[in-house]
């Protein structure tokens, strides 16, 4: 198994975090590696869904876990592996602190993180700023 995890700080609510996670047509705001996401149903355990990576092909997931205003983990199958995003937030005396991990798992997933896994951990620290920076706006507080 292979695995990275990364950790941001941030002014911005739960609720307002939480707004821009549960709604995944919204992803593409912030993560500029994805083109497209759709649901197919409501933002909660079981759902699937298509993700559109720049680059790549279009993949089904589905959503593993969802704890409102918290969490969730989103997973994908792969040819004979799984890559799975956990999507943490938890409060600290000055706001939140928000982690997102992703691991490989099955008979490919060394083969899957040397391939995808550097890119990974280049973009994802970027990506979570974004998504911060995205949450902490005026625009956002409103929603």
């Amino acid at each position: 198994m292979w695995q990275f995890e990364h950790t941001e700080n941030t002014t911005a609510t739960a609720q307002q975090i939480w707004t821009l996670y549960a709604d995944p047509a919204r992803w593409h705001e912030w993560d500029e590696g994805i083109t497209h996401v759709s649901l197919e149903g409501p933002f909660a355990p079981g759902t699937t869904g298509r993700i559109k990576p720049k680059g790549g092909p279009s993949l089904r997931f589905v959503l593993a876990e969802v704890t409102p205003g918290k969490s969730f983990t989103d997973a994908t199958t792969l040819p004979l592996a799984r890559v799975r995003f956990a999507h943490h937030i938890a409060a600290t005396p000055t706001g939140n602190a928000v982690t997102q991990r992703v691991w490989f798992t099955g008979p490919l997933a060394a083969m899957f993180a040397r391939w995808m896994g550097r890119s990974m951990v280049a973009d994802m620290p970027a990506t979570m700023r974004r998504l911060l920076q995205v949450a902490e706006s005026a625009d956002q507080a409103s929603v």
